[in-house]
């Protein structure tokens, strides 16, 4: 019985994911591998050439129907030719053209640019079961990350990645956020957590980060169903998607976690080493950053020195000594309180003084 030979161009697709995108009224398709496109997708793999199987963009994919370049320059036009010298040959007085599909390098670049676009906004085609897996491990991803950011306000000591997990599940069941009432964090007075019995008490609205109680909610804020309008303005949580790289969706995680409190989490706070000239140290603050401090807050931060003013946005210091001509401190800050003291630093010492980043993350370890 003679063999039945497969077409030539019908491409096996064991062990690729198809990645579909919609430009135009054309459906256009690519064959990758699944691991090296979300390392793509997360910015660890750079080289095209790893992540397809071919170099071919696609209508259909199963079929071996590749696009052709008239349905390409249909939804990609193809950019202008430069002007070339009039007179020259093949020119037509110097008027513009379009780059041929010939042009080598230039058509390389071209559909390059449409491959990048597909990978980074197509959908990503796999079966249930691959899908499950796929948002399975990107979820371990997540988690891990979110893990390694987050500490407890009260005892400045990491979650266990089983306990964000059940936070995140908190604002995926409510729809990305959490009545307060409802929320882990509401019944965790009840739940011995911390070390010698203390219990965890749910936290106050109103309370700052730099109190430990970690929430931007204040008692006008509504997080009911008459609230829906307040809820758009706050980052949201409703679960992990295909689409976006594991480090953007762990960061929307950590916002949305802050924002709501499931379970009574802060940024780990981050560890600094500031250092400026003595003479500028010295001197009090006159730049309109630190006009506009002084007009919001009339506390410790709105007087002294530039010294004293630095100081001000530290949560603890470390240590402080004078080396030199230059005055130096290390410790710890609240992350939000970066910007600020790198702008206020820029803008008094006027580029001399030096805001370093020793540690983004400062968590305590268990023992």
């Amino acid at each position: 019985m003679p063999m039945i030979q497969q077409p030539s161009n019908v491409i096996k697709l064991t062990n690729v994911s198809l990645v579909r995108y919609k430009k135009g009224k054309k459906r256009f398709e690519l064959a990758c591998y699944k691991n090296k496109l979300l390392e793509y997708r997360s910015g660890t793999e750079t080289d095209l050439d790893n992540v397809l199987q071919v170099p071919t963009i696609f209508l259909n994919a199963s079929k071996g129907e590749t696009a052709p370049n008239a349905e390409l320059v249909k939804a990609w036009p193809l950019p202008e030719q430069s002007e070339k010298p009039a007179g020259g040959k093949g020119s037509k007085g110097g008027k513009k053209g379009k780059k041929s599909h010939d042009d080598g390098d230039d058509d390389k670049s071209w559909k390059d640019s449409i491959i990048e676009e597909i990978l980074k906004k197509g959908e990503i085609q796999v079966n249930a079961n691959e899908r499950k897996e796929l948002l399975d491990r990107m979820e371990r991803e997540i988690v891990e990350e979110v893990a390694q950011r987050l500490i407890d306000p009260q005892t400045k000591r990491v979650y266990t990645t089983g306990m964000i997990k059940k936070g995140l599940d908190v604002l995926t069941k409510q729809g990305g956020h959490t009545p307060q009432q409802d929320s882990i964090q509401h019944k965790l007075g009840k739940l011995n957590l911390n070390e010698g019995g203390k219990k965890v008490q749910p936290t106050p609205k109103g309370s700052s980060e730099n109190s430990g109680q970690a929430t931007p909610l204040t008692d006008n804020d509504d997080t009911t169903d008459k609230g829906k309008g307040r809820k758009s303005d706050l980052p949201m949580w409703t679960g992990v998607v295909a689409t976006k790289s594991t480090k953007a969706q762990a960061l929307e995680a950590i916002r949305a976690l802050i924002a709501w409190q499931p379970i009574p989490v802060m940024r780990a706070r981050m560890r600094l080493r500031v250092s400026c000239p003595t003479s500028i140290s010295k001197q009090a603050p006159k730049s309109k950053i630190a006009s506009q401090e002084d007009a919001e807050d009339e506390g410790d931060q709105g007087k002294g020195t530039i010294k004293d003013r630095i100081l001000s946005y530290f949560e603890q210091v470390e240590s402080q000594d004078v080396i030199g001509e230059e005055w130096e401190v290390v410790g710890f800050v609240e992350p939000g309180a970066f910007k600020g003291l790198s702008e206020f630093s820029s803008a008094e010492t006027k580029g001399k003084g030096v805001v370093q980043v020793l540690d983004a993350a400062v968590i305590h370890e268990d023992d």
